[in-house]
């Protein structure tokens, strides 16, 4: 029988998804660069958000979102589907004894399929959890326009322990 761990306090937790807005937002250069924002922090689905903009751009006369802006935001969401997901593993734990398990998290593995071209004024990427183990785990993902238009799906594998 196993016991279900008591959920972690309003307080902790809005200290937790500060610190994972914190994590993606600003301290990762390279999501700032991207305009990254999360939206949902939910071990369920997380997602996050970003305007096109024309630095974003990988096929000029068209104005198409280029491929690795696609992936490299795929990726992000993934890993923060699974930071999620651990947190709510180890939802008896504080926000910075939460942190301290991501110390070698990382992507080991990235497919990324794109469907159509990435045209649009704001997008939306979408993670879900797939898998959860002791030292991998497996996310998959999806990037929308404004539209709802599915412009590409992706899935990883991440060194989660």
């Amino acid at each position: 029988m196993t016991t279900q761990r008591p959920p972690r306090s309003a307080e902790e937790q809005a200290r937790l998804d500060d610190t994972y807005r914190e994590l993606f937002e600003r301290m990762i250069a390279f999501n700032q660069l991207l305009g990254m924002k999360v939206g949902t922090l939910d071990p369920d689905g997380s997602t996050i958000r970003f305007d096109m903009r024309a630095e974003l751009i990988g096929h000029y006369p068209t104005g198409r979102l280029h491929g690795g802006v696609i992936a490299s935001v795929l990726d992000a969401t993934g890993g923060l589907a699974l930071m999620c997901a651990i947190a709510d593993k180890h939802r008896d734990e504080s926000a910075a004894q939460v942190m301290t398990r991501f110390g070698r998290f990382g992507t080991i593995d990235l497919r990324t399929d794109f469907l159509r071209p990435g045209i649009g004024q704001h997008f939306l990427a979408t993670g879900r959890v797939t898998r959860l183990g002791g030292r991998i785990g497996s996310a998959q993902m999806t990037l929308e326009n404004e539209a709802g238009t599915l412009i590409a799906t992706g899935s990883a594998a991440y060194l989660v322990g």
